[in-house]
């Protein structure tokens, strides 16, 4: 019998989608939450205020602005600053619901945690990106300031609001993500693939949430640009 090319087909899709979703992945075999690393598990004394954090992940890389006294801005998909502006709530660690909602719904924060609660056990880069912008580096303290203006609830977009857009706007002076560009190379080498056009359509569908396209939208117009696209 022939297999259902559908779940590969999702699989795929789902798996390159996650490289910009900040899901930090369930452990084997647990049916709860991940726990963050214990307090004192990374050495902040090698950490500066204004320092950018990376924290690579298997199909994502999270990135935060260091405060200083164990603090790390970070931006953060989450649906609860939607419904409430309880403080205390929204400061409790986001649930991977939570994240997944924010996804779909496009909303975020922009949050302060520890060290440990950013980074969830994952190892640290400091200040990794620097080589890559070399003379726009701003100053460490203009960095920290303006993460800290930023704190609270933002729009969320996969392709034009992450965490890396965040940072690099902190840091270098404007907003870019090198995730973005993978992602969008990854959607341009799938719908040229001839050989999955059920991929392609699924494809085209995600791109459409995440970019936002107005609900008046008609499907044939969306989809103009992705066969011009793949045909060219």
């Amino acid at each position: 019998t022939m297999k259902n090319p559908v779940p590969q087909a999702a699989s795929l899709l789902l798996e390159k989608l996650m490289l910009f979703v900040n899901v930090r992945p369930l452990p084997a075999g647990s049916g709860g939450e991940p726990t963050p690393a214990a307090p004192g598990y990374y050495d902040t004394s090698c950490f500066k205020r204004g320092d950018l954090l990376e924290v690579p992940r298997t199909l994502f890389i999270h990135f935060g602005i260091y405060l200083g006294e164990n603090r790390v801005a970070h931006l953060m998909p989450d649906i609860l600053p939607a419904f409430t502006g309880d403080r205390r709530q929204i400061q409790q660690v986001v649930t991977n619901k939570r994240l997944i909602l924010g996804v779909i719904t496009k909303t975020a924060s922009i949050r302060v945690d520890t060290v440990e609660d950013f980074a969830y056990g994952g190892s640290i880069l400091v200040n990794h990106m620097d080589r890559l912008f070399e003379d726009q580096v701003l100053s460490s303290e203009e960095a920290a300031r303006r993460a800290e203006k930023l704190v609270g609830a933002t729009a969320y977009s996969l392709l034009w609001n992450n965490c890396e857009h965040f940072v690099t706007y902190c840091r270098y002076g404007a907003p870019v993500s090198f995730q973005t560009d993978k992602f969008c190379e990854t959607v341009k080498m799938i719908i040229r693939d001839q050989r999955s056009v059920l991929a392609s359509v699924l494809v085209g569908l995600a791109s459409i949430v995440c970019l936002g396209l107005a609900p008046s939208t008609t499907l044939p117009t969306i989809f103009i640009p992705f066969f011009l696209w793949m045909a060219g």
